[in-house]
């Protein structure tokens, strides 16, 4: 691919199925294993045939600062515009404000998406369009392909009511030539094609189809998610058990028991305690007498003589005493 990749990751919604966490921060960047939702995003990307000739295109909205200003600090190495959505006006609205940075080769990816996939087959694509997908129990409350007898993707179909159907589009999609998914979305809003008032890019894909447009599908076997606590704590052991357990470097001075896995930052401050399994521990935290199972503590959390399981405490957060399972925002203090 000679032309240059624009990776477009909509961001602007408010994450109210993550709070108190994005009262005071957008939902990519919560932590997940020792580094942000955002930076887990941006790994997949490792296997493009061409990573160097990317730009990334955020489309950021409520605290999209703050975006800005943790890409700028650890993040330097990628080139990224930022387009601000302020109206919640759907997924084709998002692509649609980018549009003067668009009309060549496209990703569009949503950003509390994680996936496994190989990307080094997009310097080959011959398909105008790709989705990926993964076969679910049960479809309904996703988007699914309709897959012809030839292997051509017909139609999207949100939510269906049919569960014979599963193939759930993850929310991962290549364009081959983004001013042709652009026109499509000028056409979907001619037509008034929305639903509850945003215009989603299912319904801009399908008028790309009705028009002749070739796309297929990429099947995907590991697909997380990370929109809500629970979620965020499930990707979270994933993620430990794959690849991001640090066990092995955790000191073991200060009277100290790790069950594997584990993520804890070389910051850390942990004393009599028991941490893990599926604990991560952010840099800066203070952890004393106490028991840290299936619990992210973000950066500067103390925590002191509490047993937490099934938890969330953001940056900051004081808690102090007691057997719970919390989920507790940024700069909060709970004494139990």
């Amino acid at each position: 691919m000679s032309d240059t990749l624009k990776i477009v990751i909509p961001m602007a919604g408010f994450g109210t199925r993550l709070r108190p966490h994005t009262w005071s921060r957008p939902k990519q960047l919560v932590s997940l294993a020792g580094k942000s939702v955002l930076a887990h995003v941006m790994d997949m990307f490792s296997t493009l045939p061409d990573p160097d000739n990317v730009e990334f295109i955020f489309i950021v909205g409520y605290l999209g600062d703050k975006v800005e200003a943790y890409m700028d600090e650890y993040h330097p190495e990628f080139k990224v515009r930022y387009v601000l959505q302020d109206e919640m006006r759907g997924q084709s609205h998002a692509i649609y404000l980018a549009k003067e940075y668009l009309g060549e080769p496209m990703l569009m990816v949503f950003a509390d998406t994680l996936i496994e996939t190989d990307l080094s087959f997009l310097a080959d694509e011959e398909a105008d369009m790709v989705a990926w997908v993964k076969p679910v129990p049960d479809p309904r409350r996703f988007g699914v392909t309709e897959v012809g007898e030839d292997g051509w993707v017909m139609r999207l179909i949100e939510k269906p009511k049919d569960v014979s159907n599963n193939l759930a589009v993850v929310g991962f999609y290549y364009f081959k030539d983004s001013a042709t998914l652009l026109e499509a979305i000028e056409e979907q809003m001619e037509q008034g094609r929305q639903l509850k008032g945003e215009f989603y890019l299912a319904d801009a894909i399908n008028i790309m189809l009705e028009d002749g447009a070739k796309m297929r599908t990429e099947r995907v076997q590991i697909w997380l998610d990370a929109g809500t606590v629970e979620a965020v704590l499930d990707t979270n052991r994933y993620l430990l058990k794959h690849g991001h357990d640090n066990t092995t470097d955790v000191g073991r001075e200060g009277n100290i028991t790790v069950i594997p896995p584990v993520f804890v930052h070389p910051t850390a401050i942990v004393e009599a305690s028991v941490i893990g399994p599926y604990a991560s521990i952010g840099a800066d935290c203070t952890v004393k007498n106490s028991v840290i199972r299936d619990t992210i503590l973000e950066k500067g959390a103390q925590v002191n003589e509490i047993i937490l399981e099934g938890s969330l405490i953001g940056e900051n957060a004081l808690v102090d005493g007691g057997a719970e399972s919390l989920n507790v925002g940024d700069n909060s203090e709970i004494k139990i």
